[in-house]
């Protein structure tokens, strides 16, 4: 029997909906050019009233269209930015209703696909949306659930990111497994420690099978954000001084390698303070460049250039970024140690907060049967390499990278709502 509700997994850099159909093989929905991920990206233009969406708002952007971009929206969720404004297409854009946009054209994509109306829905969310800060995290889920109803859904409810991957897993196993689920999503990295067996799948209620949950603020965004910050933002002068031999002002730098403040980097009082700083600069070539991206509000492409940097390491030793769009022949080689060297202390707080789970659930790492990973960036070698070493006998099992959660929210929202 299909199920009445859907799965929906709104993600900090792809969002997908899933709807469980027994005599499908695919329980995801199609949304964008035959492709069940819808990037979570939207693009305003700026001569019309067009928004662009998905990898349609990337392409826009990246072909020159006069407009902005906005990326990482799910990041906003839990900070003071929620309650803020941008300006696009020349009026005040609330960010709570940016939001409200993208979600409203998931569910409508989602529905075209389905051929039907979907008003019940299992939304998946991080362990933490904010760490350390129980209020704040409990707000995002509010904020959240609001938007959801605001655009049609009239009954939502929550699942962890990781345990609907884990819903996924069990789907495909016969015995028992205790497994680690490691989910490495945009914004947040995700854990399960669980109990999986088949015969239990029909299950609503599985809290006697989770042993613990645990997870921290760091995601596929943060790698980028600190590759970034080593390789490209220096040839732009991070790090540098000025002709009075006071260190380069580091905030416009960390702006412009965190996706979701890219944009406030080209506001008209930064731009004023980067021209400042270019008249103060004791090495001018370097600012002219950052000029230079500011000038073509070309952020977000040098962010997609750091990104594909960041996946293609996981295969390869080294890749060179074609920065030309900035300088000609201006190129910056990228190394693995690079990489490890950028975001060794992110790993390290991913390893310590999977050493506190199952310090929490009493379990030894040589016990865990498989280790279940899903997420964007679960690829990146050295997380890999940490996880192998605490869980020495494990399994390593690869799922659907950004399709996993979205499934596995379809079999929970089939079980739960019918």
């Amino acid at each position: 029997m299909m199920s009445n509700a859907c799965g929906v997994d709104f993600g900090t850099s792809n969002s997908t909906v899933g709807w469980y159909r027994p005599a499908t093989d695919s329980t995801l929905l199609l949304l964008e050019n035959g492709k069940p991920t819808l990037p979570s990206a939207v693009f305003f233009h700026a001569e019309d009233s067009e928004i662009s969406y998905g990898r349609a708002a990337v392409q826009d952007y990246l072909e020159g269209y006069d407009g902005r971009l906005m990326r990482a929206l799910k990041s906003l969720l839990g900070t003071p930015l929620m309650d803020g404004q941008t300006e696009v297409q020349g009026r005040a854009l609330p960010f709570r209703l940016l939001l409200a946009r993208f979600i409203a054209e998931l569910k409508r994509r989602a529905e075209a696909a389905a051929g039907r109306t979907f008003d019940h829905a299992v939304f998946g969310r991080p362990v933490f949306f904010v760490d350390d800060d129980p209020k704040a995290d409990a707000l995002a889920q509010e904020t959240l659930a609001g938007i959801a109803r605001e655009v049609g859904f009239r009954h939502v409810e929550f699942q962890f990111e990781p345990m609907a991957a884990a819903l996924d897993y069990e789907s495909q196993i016969d015995g028992e497994e205790l497994v680690l689920i490691v989910d490495i999503g945009g914004g947040t990295s995700d854990f399960t420690l669980i109990r999986l067996n088949p015969r239990r799948a029909h299950r609503s209620d599985r809290r006697e099978d989770i042993l613990a949950n645990g997870g921290v603020h760091i995601g596929g965004t943060d790698f980028d954000k600190y590759l970034n910050l080593r390789s490209v933002m220096p040839l732009l002068g991070l790090g540098s001084r000025l002709s009075t031999g006071k260190d380069m002002p580091s905030t416009p730098y960390f702006n412009l390698a965190s996706w979701h403040t890219i944009n406030q980097v080209y506001a008209r009082k930064s731009v004023s303070m980067l021209n400042e700083l270019y008249r103060e600069s004791a090495e001018k070539e370097k600012l002219a460049r950052l000029l230079e991206l500011v000038k073509h509000r070309a952020g977000h492409w040098a962010a997609f250039q750091v990104e594909e940097a960041k996946i293609a390491l996981a295969g390869t030793e080294q890749v060179t970024l074609d920065l030309g769009r900035i300088e000609a022949g201006l190129a910056c080689p990228v190394t693995r140690e690079d990489l490890d060297a950028a975001i060794g202390h992110l790993v390290a707080r991913i390893e310590a907060t999977i050493g506190a789970l199952l310090q929490h659930a009493g379990v030894a790492g040589p016990s865990i049967d498989t280790v279940f990973f899903t997420g964007g960036s679960s690829a990146v070698p050295l997380l890999r390499e940490r996880v192998a070493a605490l869980l020495p006998a494990a399994r390593e099992v690869q799922g659907d990278m950004f399709g996993s959660i979205g499934t596995g929210l379809a079999l929970d929202a089939a079980r739960r709502l019918g």
